[in-house]
């Protein structure tokens, strides 16, 4: 037994409730378990119990054992003083400050045997085998849930961003906009090459594709050889002047070329950033002003010039090849960029319109495929759209890959009782 498991089963009253009493053999009601306290203090709120022919409303705590009350010193805890019920997995002491109930004799063998099935299965997620019996509105109404949890997600993330540029909702898309460019593995590097090089800077040089192109090459230090060809020594040689110029200070993490599709090499990605940039003008308020998806996709369509038609590095020729950002990318930038920050603009501007439209988006971009979503789909879980493939990672990271059966949707209709999961009780 564990205490999350004890709230669980006290919260949806999976136990049985008839002839219920306290360990003194009073009659106990139930009227109301009480809400559930995220917070300091007892498990569970504004509760309403009767104890004989007196009612009581109050906070409830839950322990495994009886003596655990006095282990954790809630007697001295102002918290608890308005405890009205001690709800215990075991009673191994007795304690007479307030009605004590039993759980143990009374809860199903079937609820434990369920849950600790989940908890030791090793499969892809712990329900694998039970989900097929799992109502698909259940499924459809968590997917949504999900969404919501993994926005809100990145409304904190974003609004870390936005207390370090002082709320500069452009300078937080820049630097969302270069980690998406660095694909997984180098996008915590390219979001703090970004950092370094303020968006005001940015739009002095944007004209002159070779500058933004040398700034971004050279804050991620790939400036710094001996080169053969013409194109990489201007570069060099535009980099060293802005650098002493604008006094940018380097980032010190490395760049990594290691087992990666040569179109996502950080030099190919970096030159078509530069592109964008060089292109783009206050990217994020044409977002804001944009209605249709497809206005939103043209803009992320950049080509890098025409030196990287035949490289992927400096000084190496390769077979000819146009780097333009291909629609997987596109797709990439909307789900991880785009939808998020209008998301949290609407979010923290009290804008309805913007929100729904982010969310809209998502549901028109094209399903994200990979091991997760592919895995799910095996198991009979739609991957339709990039809002049903963000849904299913999220689910997957933090609840299936952390076992939060109690807290998933799906988990609590598997470990309902048969009787609830007929009439939906």
């Amino acid at each position: 037994m564990t205490e999350r498991l004890l709230q669980y089963i006290w919260q949806f009253q999976y136990f049985n409730k008839n002839g219920l009493c306290t360990i003194d053999d009073q009659v106990l009601s139930i009227i109301h378990p009480g809400t559930y306290n995220v917070n300091q203090g007892p498990d569970f709120l504004n509760g309403k119990i009767k104890v004989g022919d007196t009612l009581w409303a109050g906070s409830i705590e839950l322990h495994i054992n009886t003596s655990d009350w006095q282990q954790h010193r809630h007697s001295s805890d102002k918290n608890y003083k308005n405890v009205i019920l001690h709800v215990v997995w075991k009673n191994d002491v007795r304690l007479e400050l307030f009605p004590t109930l039993e759980l143990q004799p009374i809860v199903s063998k079937l609820l434990l045997t369920k849950y600790s099935a989940l908890l030791d299965n090793a499969q892809f997620i712990p329900c694998e085998k039970q989900l097929c019996n799992v109502d698909l509105l259940t499924v459809t109404v968590w997917k949504e849930r999900l969404v919501i949890e993994r926005l809100q997600q990145k409304v904190s993330y974003i609004d870390g961003l936005l207390k370090q540029n002082n709320y500069h909702w452009e300078e937080t898309f820049w630097w969302m906009l270069a980690r998406n460019f660095g694909i997984k593995i180098n996008s915590d590097v390219f979001e703090k090459i970004a950092q370094t090089i303020p968006v005001n800077i940015l739009a002095k040089h944007k004209a002159q594709l070779l500058q933004v192109e040398a700034i971004l090459m050279g804050q991620a230090g790939l400036l710094d050889k001996n080169f053969k060809e013409d194109y990489p020594i201007m570069l060099q040689k535009e980099y060293r002047f802005l650098q002493k110029k604008y006094k940018f200070k380097r980032v010190s993490e490395p760049l990594f070329f290691l087992r990666m599709r040569p179109s996502n090499f950080p030099t190919i990605r970096l030159a078509q950033l530069a592109v964008m940039v060089h292109e783009g003008k206050q990217l994020f308020s044409q977002v804001k002003d944009i209605h249709h998806l497809p206005d939103v996709e043209k803009l992320f369509v950049v080509t890098a010039n025409d030196y990287w038609h035949y490289h992927y590095v400096f000084d190496e020729l390769s077979a000819y090849k146009k780097k333009t950002t291909g629609k997987q990318m596109v797709d990439n930038i909307i789900v991880n960029t785009v939808v998020p920050l209008l998301f949290s603009y609407g979010y923290f501007n009290t804008n309805e319109e913007l929100k729904n439209k982010a969310l809209d988006w998502l549901r028109n971009v094209t399903a994200e495929s990979n091991s997760i979503t592919n895995s799910f789909r095996t198991l009979g879980i739609e991957n339709a759209s990039a809002w049903d493939s963000q849904a299913l990672l999220y689910l997957k990271k933090e609840y299936c890959g952390n076992k939060r059966c109690l807290q998933c949707a799906i988990g609590n209709e598997i470990l309902a009782p048969m009787h609830e999961r007929r009439t939906g009780k």
